[in-house]
């Protein structure tokens, strides 16, 4: 409802002052010789929108076409001065608005800014103004990124933090985002060749991962607590954020129960505590002080490690540590992919999530059983449960085919009957071959 109003006509004695979407500029449409045209107020302000669009009014019940026209140019470069800002000054601008870009993090913060920086040091004119950049502009932009060999989901968030910059700022701009075309953005399927994607461990590389770290041959630092989160991640299928800044508070080993808060998604999800998972536990509780501590202290302090600007370095520091582990069993975490310049992680501590979510699929745990404690995830566990339309899909195929899949119930009875009747084996190897023809 609040949108409708925001978006409503208001219709004059001659055209009508609109907004393209809520809380966006106002703008003036009117015909002449039955061509729409449409000029833009300058203004988010509903009434000061209207006082300006009146003053084209009396214009507009001119006669000829060519005097319209240039009434109402004379009548905008009047009303509302147009305004110029220099290209390399704008996020200086941008910053001061209320109307920027509130990331959850200090990373996507500064993402934004470098991102807008590389724009500008590719357009390199010092005298370049807002209004300069136009869509034929932000195409070149576009297809320079094109081959910079990112991947697709990089070149898409990158134009969208361009494009929000050039949003916030549009009264300095012309009329139309530059930025706003859809034929900027790149789509997924152009990486269709490149499907590389996370893998998840099978029960005999956890298993060996479980090996390595509780030997003492191998080494990294805090290794005690980083077999702790491993433990963690195996047998709660928990991020590695999550795992790592686990409190003890969050623990209740009375009950056999463990409670997350998700940083991704701020849900809760209290999960039970697995006999392995208690027995790593009750060793690490020889390091706790108080239930306000993390349960992996070290690694914790490690993992919020910031740099003078602010920005988490740490989450870094860990993940290399966490992957190391997994070089111990002989796996590479990332591998080379064509057209792209950095390598794709395949196994990373994300893998024991994929796994969790595969052993419940395997093992027959409703869908949202599973969801309930990963959380809002659907793309992992929709990926480990497309197996539930198997049979019937295996049953549709047959069914075009013309041909059965299984055995009909009765045609298995008469088959033992006619082998019991009939055979001169011992009872052993009947009752053997009469099995094997009942689970067809």
């Amino acid at each position: 409802m609040e949108n409708d109003m925001a978006l409503q006509k208001i219709k004059l004695k001659i055209g009508t002052v609109y907004q393209k979407e809520p809380n966006g500029i106002y703008y003036f449409r009117y015909q002449v010789n039955g061509a729409r045209k449409a000029i833009s107020l300058k203004t988010r302000n509903k009434q000061q929108a209207i006082k300006e669009a009146e003053k084209y009014v009396p214009l507009l019940q001119a006669t000829s076409s060519e005097v319209i026209a240039a009434h109402v140019q004379h009548a905008r470069n009047l009303a509302t001065p147009e305004k110029n800002l220099l290209l390399y000054q704008a996020w200086e601008e941008y910053e001061k608005s209320p109307d920027r870009a509130t990331p959850d993090t200090v990373s996507e913060a500064l993402a934004y800014k470098s991102t807008f920086a590389e724009f500008v040091e590719w357009v390199n004119d010092p005298q370049a103004t807002l209004r300069d950049i136009t869509e034929t502009t932000a195409m070149q932009y576009a297809d320079y990124m094109r081959q910079q060999n990112i991947a697709v989901s990089t070149h898409n968030r990158k134009l969208k933090r361009i494009r929000k910059v050039f949003k916030v700022l549009q009264e300095y701009c012309s009329e139309n985002n530059p930025f706003q075309s859809a034929v900027l953005y790149r789509k997924e399927r152009e990486e269709r060749e490149q499907d590389v994607h996370r893998l998840s461990f099978t029960r005999e590389q956890e298993q060996q991962l479980r090996n390595v770290l509780a030997d003492d041959h191998y080494k990294v630092l805090n290794k005690p607590e980083v077999r702790v989160i491993y433990y963690l991640g195996m047998f709660t299928g928990q991020r590695m954020k999550d795992c790592v800044l686990l409190r003890w508070s969050k623990i209740n080993l009375k009950i056999n129960r463990i409670w997350v808060k998700q940083f991704k998604t701020g849900k809760e999800v209290t999960i039970p505590i697995a006999p392995a998972l208690r027995e790593v536990l009750l060793e690490a509780l020889e390091w706790k002080k108080s239930d306000l501590d993390y349960v992996c202290p070290n690694v914790a302090m490690r993992y919020n490690k910031t740099n003078a600007l602010g920005k988490n370095v740490g989450n870094n520091l860990v993940n290399i540590d966490m992957l190391r582990v997994i070089r111990w069993i002989g796996l590479e975490p990332s591998v080379n992919v064509p057209g792209r310049d950095k390598k794709v992680t395949v196994y990373g501590f994300h893998s024991l999530r994929h796994s969790f979510a595969s052993y419940c699929a395997e093992a027959g745990v409703p869908q949202a059983t599973v969801v309930s404690i990963l959380g809002a995830d659907s793309e992992i566990v929709t990926k480990y449960y497309t197996h539930v339309g198997d049979e019937a899909q295996k049953q549709a195929i047959a069914a075009v085919s013309g041909v059965s899949l299984s055995t009909p119930a009765q045609n298995k009875i008469d088959e033992a009957l006619a082998l019991i009747n009939n055979s001169t084996a011992s009872s052993v190897e009947i009752l053997s071959q009469v099995k094997a023809i009942l689970e067809k």
